[in-house]
């Protein structure tokens, strides 16, 4: 693989990575009466099955969540709050942040979590390839990671970086044994990670399910728990059901207590029978890359029709039953901390807008009503992600929003594209497409950097899939970056979301969620609030 195809491959895993409002609906977990037992196992119906229980990938964060613990945790209201660290001080430049660790704790393993150990897992993260998405979300304002003594560890950064404790809340920067990785294979790592979570992996059973066990002796539950010691249920089976109608219907018969990602069109029905819940992922929400560097949307104005050129939110709306919001912002949803709603307004549909900005463009109609310049059509290949990034019902929505387009003379051909095709870097290349929507979970608008930093011959962003690099933008959210105010960081924040809208760079279409039904019987499956994981350490049964 080259380093292209690496490099693309991790981005696009990255793509994957979703503040959260979270929303419940039914019955609230904890609500219902019922005498709570001990024990039992809770049969968990998830989607996808990732390749290795941690890494970068939204998916990998769900799993790893229930096995490794963080520095520090997101509570409801966007504070920080203790987990193995008990607290924290910033300097007064705002470049050391130096924690205190909580006594006692050990990975299940026997050894100590300590501050050498913290320091090994930033210094892995960021310099030996050990995850991608903390990378990036750290870079390049992460400088050093060092014990102070055993209980005291300082990350120094390259400057001030105010958002650097809410991202280090993300699951991917769960802190594991540095003593498993030096003396076990890489498999044995990947399968079986060794932390100091509420659960220790059991047992892999490829293609079915992961087996979670309950870690007796746990003692380092965040300060978000709902309550104190070990888990209350002795196992966990993380089940892969791909089919939605599958993973539904598992509920009903018994076979599982919780699924997620339950189709829109039982969304109702959910509600009526179990416990639901409905979370906004913050970050980047399901929206167009625009690919701003060759073919016809490099002309600003092409892009701005293409955006004017479907009604959107009808389109979503219908898609999804109205159990997913629409979004016009493209940048950043709207659980995300320093939204600009104002710029989500832009576009509303209006075909006669369109098809002005086309004639002005020099996009002529032809007899079967596709435009053409200098004999050239106005063709659109959109690559999507099929089956892991757009549901059925998403594939939906992008039909009906392809024959709009076709009535104002764009003639877009849907390619639909696995998830090999697309991590493994088939459409890497500008000539590949010409848009293709994605989605990145991140509790922080400082997600732009990620997603909007210029990429140069020099220094390449494999992430920025829209091909823009806008120096203005760039300087915007770096001054967000470094500011201390949240104020005039929101503000800024603000701007350089509406620049990519006003550059039509990105195009917005619905907000990325996770949907949960709950068994009633189960209690306290409560959501991580950084990105939305289900946690089970709480939960328990009643009878």
């Amino acid at each position: 693989m080259t380093r292209l195809r690496r490099n693309l491959a991790a981005a696009a895993a990255l793509l994957l990575a979703g503040s959260a409002l979270t929303a419940c609906g039914g019955t609230s977990a904890g609500a219902a009466g019922g005498e709570p037992t001990t024990g039992g196992t809770i049969i968990y119906g998830h989607v996808q099955e990732p390749p290795c229980i941690f890494g970068g990938w939204i998916q990998q964060a769900y799993i790893s969540r229930q096995v490794l613990d963080n520095l520090v945790t997101l509570a409801d209201d966007d504070t920080v709050k203790p987990w193995l660290a008990t607290e924290w001080k910033v300097s007064p430049d705002g470049k050391k942040y130096t924690f205190t660790l909580k006594d006692g704790v050990k990975f299940t393993d026997g050894t100590p979590v300590d501050a050498e150990a913290i320091a090994w897992n930033f210094d892995y993260w960021e310099n030996q390839g050990g995850n991608n998405t903390a990378k990036v979300s750290i870079d390049p304002y992460y400088k050093t990671a060092k014990e102070i003594d055993a209980k005291t560890v300082e990350i120094e950064l390259h400057k001030p970086y105010p958002p650097f404790l809410t991202l280090i809340t993300q699951g991917y920067f769960g802190i594991q044994s540095p003593t498993a990785f030096k003396s076990r294979t890489e498999q044995e790592n990947c399968e079986k990670p060794i932390g100091s979570g509420g659960f220790v992996v059991k047992e892999w059973k490829h293609g079915e399910e992961v087996v979670l066990a309950k870690n007796p002796n746990y003692t380092s539950w965040p300060a978000t728990a709902k309550h104190e010691g070990p888990a209350i249920v002795d196992e966990v089976r993380w089940k892969f059901v791909a089919d939605g109608v599958a993973r539904y219907a598992s509920l009903g018969t018994g076979e599982s207590h919780v699924v997620y990602e339950v189709p829109t069109v039982n969304w109702k029905d959910a509600e009526s029978r179990y416990q639901t819940i409905r979370y906004i992922t913050p970050g980047k929400p399901v929206s167009f890359f625009i690919n701003t560097q060759t073919g016809p949307f490099s002309d600003k104005l092409v892009r701005q029709a293409f955006a004017y050129g479907a009604d959107r939110k009808s389109a979503v709306e219908a898609g999804f039953h109205g159990v997913i919001p629409y979004e016009g912002n493209p940048s950043v949803s709207q659980a995300t901390p320093g939204y600009n709603a104002e710029t989500a307004r832009a576009y509303a549909y209006d075909p006669a807008k369109a098809q002005q900005l086309l004639d002005q463009a020099g996009w002529t109609r032809t007899g079967d009503g596709v435009r053409t310049k200098n004999g050239t059509p106005l063709a659109i290949k959109l690559v999507y992600g099929a089956g892991f990034i757009f549901t059925q019902e998403g594939a939906t929505v992008l039909q009906v929003l392809q024959e709009q387009w076709k009535q104002i003379g764009f003639d877009v051909q849907l390619i639909p594209a696995t998830q090999a095709e697309l991590w493994g870097g088939k459409y890497s290349d500008p000539s590949t497409f010409d848009a293709t929507p994605s989605y990145w979970t991140s509790p922080s608008s400082a997600i732009l950097w990620i997603v909007w930093r210029p990429s140069t011959k020099e220094l390449p962003n494999f992430n920025n899939r829209s091909f823009y690099n806008n120096d203005t933008l760039s300087e915007t959210i770096q001054a967000a970056n470094v500011e201390g105010d949240l104020t005039k960081a929101n503000d800024l924040y603000g701007k350089a979301q509406q620049i990519i809208q006003d550059e039509a760079a990105g195009i917005g279409l619905y907000t990325q969620n996770s949907t949960y039904a709950v068994a009633q019987n189960l209690k306290d499956v409560w959501l991580e609030k950084s990105q939305g994981e289900p946690v089970f350490s709480d939960a328990y049964f009643t009878k």
